[in-house]
This record gives structure tokens, C-alpha cells and sequence, in this order.
């Protein structure tokens, strides 16, 4: 039998030989992704897939389609991942057919398979439900159809436009991915005018797919391209940098990093779509280093680098036979320690505490004290929706003007909380010692996690409550200096809002990038009547204790154990 099977493989075509390994892969990423327990960010997309739209706060819907499908037919933690373990051996298969020399045979088939199998970046997003899988694939499926377009094949312009446009819908870095491709290949276009004219017509094509996403960010006052364009920005540390650069060595393979160098000098590009994947790993880590300038760049956003780097490795080791066997035995030892890591996700022998480990047992401990009431977590969109998938019982995450906010703000969970008990986690340095002491408890959850949290009864939510000010902030103010300004808010609920200064509470927020915010009360015994407004008039002394830096000033209002996001226009200023 294993005879006969061997026999087989080698009567395969190079073509059916990276068939049959990608299918091995496949495999075992199936196997993977369903005995291993979700991370965060997949969760989070579950929370998605429960709201089908044409866009999210923080991403475009290809993801969210993706987990709702793979949910129609698989439960749990398949379910959420299963189409996009069946979107690797695709895009790896179709990438092959884009570089695949014409003489190729059964032993290049293995050594690209090999040095697609030692990018541990694939390996991770071959086995997670993140926006990185389908970015790869229409990724892939515009370099074969770029391919087709420069070869002038009939059509190619229309499946180019529709490859640009499910790009586009599965993650916003695939702009840079045809930004690219076209600086690559400026020459060729200029010596091929007529071409620039079947461009603009994939242009138009990859628009058509997109306006209802364009759309949907239109209604939602574009909220997408705000978080991603300045939203997201931090500020200058030295560490973010030297953090990308190192992730560059690690996810794309350390022991391959010399060997990078070598054939990037030596292999030519001689085809648009040649030159196109040899600029990727420069354009996407110059690109992203100079992004790290202004907060941290998670690794996994140069991803597309990836495609170069398999094909100046793979097309200088064909040539090279010393650097194929060096290809070909790292890419076994690290495989052995992929196998290892593979092992650790399933089984966690030894009882690691990370966000993929003991997330039933630590999320079913917080649902024993809920009890059946609703918990509300604050800001922590991730872990609200872990505890929501795992545990399958009521949360919701609570904005909080010190971290960003999620696709969570325009869900409406929290209305079917209303009068009703719930549990709400907290930070014990917001209440004073014994007030802490008396109504804060805590908890160590089984994944190491510590969860601080009161009870409240007969809840009921402000943070839709709008409020408007006439203040115009100048660009700087001093400290001592009296502000005076009237507020207009607005009730939009089925209740009345009655800010006492003791259990709900008007303020104006003072905060600026990562610090805690403060908050100073400047009003109360206002009650603003259900679905009505009312206003007030207001006087704030710039408090002394405000040290000289910039800021970013707001209005909330907020049941005093609640953490909340602005309830008004944010403004910036500054004190010196």
C-alpha cells in the first residue's frame, strides 16, 4: 500500500504535488483550529458575524462574511475559522500558479511548499479567523489576474477589477498592495499606453464592488478611515520601531534572513508581476517602519511581503542546489518546532496562561457569579466577546474615554439591560479605600486574568445621551482661566435622566493620549425629561494640577460605576 502510494506521488506533475502538501497542510490546520481555543481579535469577529453589514467600526465585512458562513456549518471554534484554513491552500495554490517556472518540476513543487511552510506568519494566519486570510487570497488572485492583464489576455481588466474590489472589502492595507504593484511597473505602462485605459476600466469595476461599503461608511460618518487614518495613532517610542524590525526577522523566518539578502540582489525580475512581488517586502517594511513613528505597527500588517519573499527565495534556490539543501533542512527543523507549537495550542501541557488558554473554564467562572445577569466590561471589546462566545450569556462593552472604542458602540446590547441587575467590571482606583473595600470584589479567573467588579441593580445606560456645548476651546489655556459655556443634551431614551452629582454624574473630561483621563463635575440637580433636552449652564476653572501638555477635552455623562465614552464633540487644547 505505502508502496503503491509512493509510486503514485512520483508519477505526479509539479502542479499535483503542491496539490497533495497543501492539502496535507490543510489538514492539519483543520485539526489545529478546531481543538485550539479562540484569541481575542476572533472573538471579536464572531461579535461581527452576529450583525451582517457592508461594514465595522474597525474593518470591512469580508471577515464578518467569512465567520458567518463558516458558522452555518460548524460549531464552535471551526465554525468561526473553517473558511479561512480553506483560504491558505488556496491562495498558496494560485500564488504558485503565478510564479510557477515553465520546466518546473516535482522537486520545486517541495521546495516551494517548504519555504511557504517555514514562513511562520503563515502558519499563524493559516489558522486564525483574521482579516490577514482573505487579504492574502484576493491578494493572490490580483497577481494572477495582474498576470493575465499585462499578458493582455481578453477580459483580464474585468476579473483584475473584481480581485481590486474583494480586496478592498476584506482589508483597507489592500490599497498599498495595487499602490504598489503600479509604482513597480511605471515604465511598462508608459510604454504600453493603450493599457492605462483597460487600468482606469478595473478601477471602475473594483469602485462598483465597494460602494455599498463606501456607503456604509458614508452613513457612519466614516468612521473606518478616521480610527485607521488618526484614530490608531500613538506617539513616538523608540520601541515601536526596534519591536517592528525585530517581528520582521521572527515571523518571516530568521533562518532564511541571510539567504533573503543574497537572492534579493541576485534574482531579476524580469515580468510586471515579477516586479511587483519583488518590491512588496521593501514597500511593506519601509512603509510600515515609518508607521511605527507614530505608535505601535503590529507585525502581521506587512504581511503581504510574504508573496516577494517566497519568490526571490524560491526562484534563487532552484538555481542554487547548496541553497536549496540549506532551504530544505531549516525548513525541516523548523517545521519540527512548528509541530511542537501546534501540540502546545491543543493540549497546553504546561498550563500556560495566555489569551488561547483555559478561556471555557475562566469565562464560565465569571458566568457562575453573574448568576444569569449581564455583564459589562469596560472597553475590553475583545474579552466581552470571548465571554459572550464561551459562555454564551448576556455582555457588553462599555466604551471608555482612555482606550478606543469598537464596533461595540453600535451594538445595543445594553438596551435589553434596562432595569434590570447587572455586573459591571471596574477599576478599584476610581472608588476611594473604603468605598473600594466596601463595594468592589475580586476575582482570579483560571486564565490568570483578575476581573474587579460591582454589582448594581436597576441599570439603566447614558451613553447615547448627546450633548452639545458652545464652547470653542482656543489653541491654548492657562490654568486658573474661567471657562463659561451653556450645554444642550439630549435624551434620546425611554427614561428620564436625572444627573444628581451622586449617582449619575456630568463632567468634563481632560485627558490626553494614553494616560488616565480626569474628570471634574460641572453641574447637577438637572433632570433631562425621556426623548426631551434640556440645558445648562456651566462655569470650569482650568484646574492648577493640570500639568503643560496637550489635551483632549470632552463632556460625559455617566452612572458613577460606569467608565464612558464622550457624550459630546471632543476639542483640543493646550496648557503651558
Amino acid at each position: 500500500m505505502i508502496k503503491q502510494l509512493v509510486e503514485r506521488y512520483k508519477s505526479l506533475s509539479a502542479d499535483g504535488a503542491v496539490g497533495v502538501w497543501l492539502a496535507v497542510w490543510w489538514v492539519a490546520n483543520l485539526l489545529t483550529a478546531g481543538c485550539s481555543e479562540l484569541a481575542n481579535d476572533e472573538a471579536y469577529y464572531h461579535i461581527f458575524a452576529q450583525d451582517l453589514a457592508w461594514g465595522y467600526y474597525d474593518h470591512p465585512p469580508m471577515t464578518a462574511l467569512l465567520v458567518w458562513l463558516g458558522e452555518l456549518f460548524f460549531g464552535g471554534e471551526l465554525g468561526v475559522r473553517f473558511f479561512f484554513v480553506l483560504l491558505q491552500p488556496l491562495y498558496l495554490y494560485v500564488f504558485w500558479r503565478v510564479i510557477r517556472p515553465k520546466d518546473a518540476k516535482r522537486g520545486d513543487a517541495e521546495l516551494y511548499v517548504m519555504i511557504c511552510s517555514a514562513m511562520l506568519v503563515l502558519q499563524l494566519y493559516g489558522l486564525i479567523a483574521v482579516p490577514d486570510g482573505p487579504l492574502l487570497f484576493f491578494t493572490a488572485m490580483f497577481l494572477l489576474t495582474f498576470k493575465h492583464f499585462t499578458e493582455c489576455r481578453r477580459w483580464a481588466w474585468l476579473t483584475m477589477g473584481l480581485s481590486l474590489g474583494l480586496l478592498a472589502l476584506s482589508k483597507y492595507h489592500g490599497a498599498l498592495v495595487l499602490l504598489f504593484a503600479l509604482a513597480a511597473n511605471v515604465g511598462w505602462f508608459v510604454r504600453n499606453p493603450r493599457k492605462i485605459g483597460e487600468l482606469m476600466l478595473s478601477g471602475v469595476v473594483a469602485l462598483a464592488v465597494i460602494v455599498p461599503h463606501l456607503w456604509w461608511q458614508y452613513q457612519h460618518d466614516w468612521v473606518s478611515f478616521m480610527y485607521h487614518l488618526s484614530g490608531r495613532n500613538g506617539y513616538f517610542e523608540i520601541s515601536n520601531i526596534t519591536d517592528f524590525l525585530v517581528n520582521m526577522l521572527v515571523v518571516f523566518s530568521p533562518f532564511y534572513l541571510p539567504l533573503w539578502v543574497q537572492a534579493y540582489r541576485k534574482q531579476a525580475a524580469t515580468t510586471p508581476v515579477e516586479r511587483a512581488v519583488k518590491l512588496y517586502p521593501p514597500a511593506f517594511i519601509i512603509f510600515f517602519t515609518i508607521s511605527s513613528f507614530r505608535g505601535y505597527v503590529q507585525p502581521q500588517w506587512a504581511i503581504v511581503a510574504v508573496f516577494g519573499l517566497v519568490w526571490i527565495l524560491f526562484m534563487y534556490a532552484r538555481q542554487h542546489n547548496r541553497t536549496r539543501r540549506y532551504v530544505m533542512r531549516a525548513g525541516w527543523w523548523t517545521m519540527g518546532l512548528i509541530v511542537i507549537t501546534r501540540l502546545v495550542l491543543i493540549f497546553n501541557p504546561v498550563g500556560i496562561n495566555f489569551e488561547v488558554f483555559k478561556n471555557k473554564e475562566a469565562y464560565q467562572q465569571m458566568a457562575d457569579i453573574a448568576a444569569g445577569r449581564p455583564v459589562i466590561f469596560d472597553s475590553q471589546y475583545a474579552i466581552a466577546s470571548k465571554y459572550a462566545f464561551y459562555t454564551g450569556e448576556e455582555a457588553f462593552s462599555q466604551p471608555n474615554v482612555s482606550h478606543r472604542t469598537s464596533q461595540w458602540q453600535y451594538r445595543s446590547d445594553d438596551m435589553g439591560f434596562v432595569g434590570r441587575d447587572v455586573i459591571i467590571d471596574v477599576d478599584p482606583a476610581r472608588y476611594s479605600e473604603q468605598e473600594a473595600r466596601q463595594r468592589v470584589k475580586r476575582v482570579e479567573l483560571a486564565n490568570g486574568r483578575y476581573v474587579n467588579y460591582v454589582e448594581l441593580s436597576d441599570f439603566h445606560p447614558t451613553r447615547l445621551v448627546e450633548i452639545e456645548s458652545d464652547l470653542v476651546l482656543p489653541e491654548e489655556v492657562k490654568r486658573g482661566e474661567r471657562l463659561d459655556f451653556e450645554l444642550t443634551i439630549k435624551n434620546p431614551y425611554q427614561y428620564d435622566v436625572e444627573v444628581d452629582g451622586e449617582q449619575y454624574l456630568l463632567q468634563m473630561a481632560w485627558g490626553w493620549r494614553k494616560q488616565q483621563y480626569r474628570f471634574y463635575d460641572i453641574g447637577h440637580n438637572v433632570t433631562i425629561p425621556a426623548g426631551g433636552e434640556a440645558k445648562v449652564k456651566c462655569s470650569f476653572i482650568v484646574p492648577e494640577e493640570l500639568p503643560s501638555q496637550p489635551y483632549k477635552v470632552g463632556f460625559v455623562l455617566h452612572h458613577r460605576d460606569m467608565y464612558t465614552w464622550f457624550n459630546s464633540e471632543s476639542q483640543q487644547t493646550e496648557i503651558k
